[in-house]
């Protein structure tokens, strides 16, 4: 081979290379039934995450609530990272196996906000995403976690229903673990200006991680325990990462719910965090 041949080699291979590296990642938003307005955030999270210059996004929105969701197959496969804005009907049997799988076999997922009271009879589904609320989920669901002299506890009691919050409040969020992905560089405190906080979620608890957490006070209907606002979930091989903020748009907008969603996705598809901390974050 000529050495022009060979230099032509190598840059039709640097190119190629080049061209893979810049290739975005590929995202899915499911949406379609919520208990919160899905049509208002989707579009605030698919914005959110083509503004990293990470991510292609798609969006499957499934059948209105009690239509037929039989044909409702979302390739998850497809994609580098799964973002859950859904809470509704039970997807069909292949749909459920797809997802279990792709979650398995390395897929990377994110559990915004009220996915975290989708299928509370679905057991794979609360082992993916380690905690949950609402759907008549009671103790029997699993532990809850609250932290404690600097340290996750899981508590059975008191029993009772999983999952409620009380008024929208100003949420100040710290952060327990500042060497994971997600959270490097971030202020050691972030504070969502006004947000529901999420309590007493209950479920299997397995391989969890709390990265950030907020002080839920019995004024505002809380229970004086600092509540996981943050996570990761391991979950074979695959990455979860849940976030409890983004009630509305405007709340999933806010730039500590945004830097969270854009680490937390990055981190779920790849397994590392190459975004820059936004200036003046935590100001």
């Amino acid at each position: 081979m000529s050495i022009y041949r060979s230099w032509t080699v190598v840059a039709i291979w640097l190119a190629l290379a080049a061209a893979a590296l810049a290739a975005p990642l590929k995202a899915l938003i499911v949406d379609g039934q919520n208990g919160h307005n899905w049509r208002q955030t989707t579009p605030v999270l698919k914005s959110l995450l083509e503004k990293t210059g990470l991510f292609a996004v798609d969006v499957a929105t499934s059948p209105p609530p009690g239509k037929d969701m039989s044909h409702f197959t979302p390739d998850f496969a497809a994609y580098n990272v799964v973002v859950l804005n859904y809470q509704g009907d039970n997807w069909p049997a292949a749909t459920r196996k797809a997802f279990v799988d792709y979650v398995a076999h390395g897929g990377g997922v994110v559990v915004y906000h009220f996915a975290a009271a989708a299928f509370p009879k679905w057991k794979e589904y609360n082992r993916i995403i380690g905690t949950g609320g609402w759907g008549n989920r009671t103790e029997t669901a699993g532990p809850y976690l609250v932290w404690r002299h600097g340290k996750v506890v899981k508590l059975t009691d008191p029993p009772g229903k999983a999952g409620f919050h009380g008024k929208m409040q100003r949420i100040e969020i710290v952060i327990r673990d500042a060497t994971h992905p997600i959270t490097r560089g971030l202020p050691p405190v972030l504070i969502q200006p006004k947000d529901e906080l999420y309590c007493r979620l209950r479920g299997p608890a397995e391989n969890v991680k709390v990265l950030a957490t907020a002080f839920a006070t019995k004024s505002n209907g809380g229970t004086d325990e600092n509540e996981p606002i943050i996570l990761t979930i391991k979950y074979g091989k695959g990455r979860v990462f849940a976030t409890r903020l983004g009630h509305s748009g405007k709340e999933t907008a806010t730039p500590t719910s945004a830097v969270f969603l854009q680490r937390g996705a990055e981190w779920a598809a790849t397994g590392k965090v190459t975004q820059r901390v936004p200036e003046g974050l935590g100001e």
